[in-house]
């Protein structure tokens, strides 16, 4: 693990979490995309699919943070 760059400021991850990482990004890009798509849908409530994106924002920070602590 010692051969992989550290960011300063971070402690180093594991070969686990970097791989939940990478999951919880991909699933978040996954979201991201479908949101993109609600709000091209005119038939949609639009201050209801900010407030699920917001929402699904801070779920995927917070399994971030609990994934992989900082410091």
């Amino acid at each position: 693990m010692s051969d992989k760059p550290k960011v300063t400021g971070y402690r180093q991850l594991t070969d686990e979490q970097v791989v939940l990482m990478n999951k919880i990004k991909a699933k978040g890009n996954e979201i991201g995309t479908l949101v993109d798509e609600l709000r091209c849908t005119d038939e949609l409530d639009q201050r209801s699919v900010s407030t699920g994106a917001t929402q699904l924002q801070t779920g995927f920070n917070v399994a971030d943070s609990r994934c992989c602590p900082t410091r």
